[in-house]
């Protein structure tokens, strides 16, 4: 949020004093909950406009947004560079709309309503100003700048009297940076001492209310408008309210006196104030599509959680599932409700055990709804390169350099990410469409049995993936059974069969007998194919899988998924990555080629 800050310093007011590590990381868990109240408003404004109709609109509310998600990422890092847990997957987060902030004025409720003035006003209340010589407020705030001059205060006080290496004890690697986030000119400071975590607090306050000296600019430029500088918070609302720009000379007295801007307010969508799921019956349309939203919504704040408790780069991640808030929004807004309004989201928090992927600390693969797998429980992930021979016949795998990752990490499922294997978000940018279509049928129902002497291989044709260890320099697995006789043959077979990634052959010495795995550790594997080509996700040593709804998979003991985005088995692999070409390019490669990550 925008929160204005004072020219003159806040008057120190004993009641307001952070006097304790535990207070300090108190306030900056309300801090990130504060950050988090103004999110689910200016959704709503934001997809509630007509882009067509309301560009000037969307441009402001839009990059109100993201530069709120900019300060709650802000708060992270501070309360992580104290020593603190940032908590964002919380009921917590999602009280039931109209809400007030959390700790501050009861008087200022925010809400879910569209744009219009309503909306505009309670825009302004939330980014407005402090008070000249206003004081610092740790709680029941007026103003949302008098919030945090009292956590500088308070990290001053506490740096003097403890000395900064006992306050700033938290791990580095838990800091979130600009590497991790690259939608706003903002800056994303990584907190390791008092002048960084000033820094830091000047970044959310300045935005938020303009630069020192009491002007209305926030001393970046504008990410819309290079040729100009950007305007804080409060005043982008007030150019709205006034139909016209800032332009340099004017001041907080003097308003807005540059261009003319619009806002047609017709051109807003009549989304209902203050939806309730309440308001709908189980099972109708439009409780099972807010019912969807929320899911969606809990899935960011668990990333977002995730991102900030050591492992950053799913920031990217969790932003670009984002972007699937915008459809579902449109969609809800095209469903009539009562009244001559639409429908929206009612933003409901969804307990992790009615989502199922998010619960647990136990190692898994979550394949997320139209974006990458999510890795729990610091799997390890290595590449293998498939060894021909001259003539090109499979013969075995080469493990590589194990890849460095965090204890959660999300692996790219489209096939368009900037930094291969690992997920971007580019998957929101590009529209991935990840809908899974593997059968939900176990192995057993699928498999076709071959016996041979001494051996009965079993075969689930929609599980291969073309690696091409089941045919051999001369003849294909099934021609060789029928010499199985030969315990040399026999054993080349059960070789090859070991060797198959996907599990789509497997053997027993007899009919309907135990099937005989290879011993495969729990890791995932990157593989690469003959000429450069790349291929699957090996997932080997029964880890489970789970369907983005939560169901499971079944698990086995190798299995391949598919990270070109083409294959018609999706999540699992079916071979299209070698119909298509399918390389890994260097992150260097990428950015040259403009599809740097976002």
């Amino acid at each position: 949020m925008r929160h204005p800050r004072s020219q003159e310093p806040a008057a120190p007011d004993p009641s307001a004093r952070i006097a304790t590590l535990d207070s300090l990381r108190e306030h900056l868990q309300w801090a990130i909950e504060l950050e988090h109240a103004t999110l689910p408003p200016y959704l709503y404004a934001l997809y509630s406009l007509e882009p067509d109709r309301n560009p000037e609109a969307v441009e402001v509310v839009g990059g109100v947004f993201i530069e709120e998600m900019l300060h709650l990422a802000l708060a992270a890092n501070l309360l992580n560079a104290v020593g603190g847990r940032p908590l964002l997957d919380t009921p917590r987060m999602l009280a039931p709309h109209p809400r007030p902030l959390p700790h501050g004025d009861r008087s200022l409720q925010v809400a879910l309503v569209p744009f219009g003035p309503e909306a505009l006003e309670m825009f302004l209340r939330l980014e407005r100003p402090a008070p000249p010589g206003g004081p610092a407020e740790g709680e029941d705030y007026e103003t949302i700048g008098q919030f945090y001059a009292a956590i500088e205060q308070g990290l001053r006080h506490l740096s003097e009297a403890l000395g900064e290496g006992a306050v700033f004890s938290g791990d580095p690697a838990r800091q979130v940076s600009a590497a991790h986030f690259r939608h706003t000119a903002g800056q994303l400071v990584a907190v390791d001492g008092l002048d960084s975590a000033l820094a830091a607090l000047r970044e959310i306050v300045e935005q938020g209310e303009g630069s020192a000296g009491g002007e209305v600019w926030d001393g970046d430029q504008d990410v819309f408008h290079p040729e100009r500088g950007e305007v804080a918070h409060y005043y982008r609302f007030q150019e709205l309210k006034a139909g016209r720009r800032y332009r340099r000379g004017d001041t907080p007295r003097s308003g807005p006196t540059g261009e003319a801007i619009s806002v047609d307010w017709a051109g807003v969508r009549p989304m209902r104030h203050n939806p309730r799921l309440a308001d709908h019956a189980v099972g109708s349309a439009i409780r099972t599509a807010q019912e969807e939203f929320n899911h969606t919504y809990c899935a960011v704040l668990h990333l977002l959680e995730q991102a900030f408790n050591g492992s950053p780069n799913l920031l990217a991640v969790a932003t670009g599932t984002m972007y699937a808030l915008k459809a579902q929004t449109q969609a809800l807004a095209r469903m009539p409700d009562e009244d001559g309004t639409t429908a929206g989201p009612t933003f409901d928090y969804v307990a992790p055990e009615l989502r199922g992927w998010s619960v647990g600390d136990r190692r898994r693969i979550v394949v997320l709804h139209d974006g990458p797998y999510v890795v729990y429980g610091g799997i390890p992930l290595r590449r293998k390169r498939k060894i021909v021979s001259a003539e090109n016949d499979a013969l075995t795998w080469k493990t590589d350099e194990p890849l460095a990752t965090e204890d959660t990490y999300a692996l790219c499922r489209c096939g368009h990410s900037g930094s291969k294997p690992f997920c971007d978000g580019t998957h929101a940018v590009v529209g991935f469409d990840g809908t899974e279509t593997a059968s939900e049928r176990p192995y057993r129902e699928l498999q076709h049995v071959h016996d041979g002497v001494g051996i009965s291989a079993q075969r689930v044709g929609e599980l291969c993936i073309h690696a091409a260890f089941c045919v051999g320099r001369t003849r294909p697995i099934a021609a060789m059974l029928a010499d199985t006789g030969d315990s040399d043959v026999r054993s080349d077979v059960m070789g090859r069969i070991d060797h198959c990634p996907s599990g789509s052959y497997s053997y027993a010495l007899q009919r309907d007998g135990e099937v005989i795995e290879p011993d495969l550790p729990q890791a995932i594997s990157v593989l690469g194919e003959e000429d450069g080509l790349a291929s699957a996700l090996w997932v080997t040593g029964g880890v489970p899988v789970l369907r983005a709804d939560g169901r499971p998979l079944e698990t086995r003991n190798r299995m391949t998924l598919c990270r070109c985005g083409h294959s018609g088995n999706r999540p699992l692999c079916d071979g299209t990555h070698r119909k298509i070409g399918f390389r890994e390019e260097a992150p260097e490669a990428a950015e040259a080629a403009g599809r740097a990550p976002k």
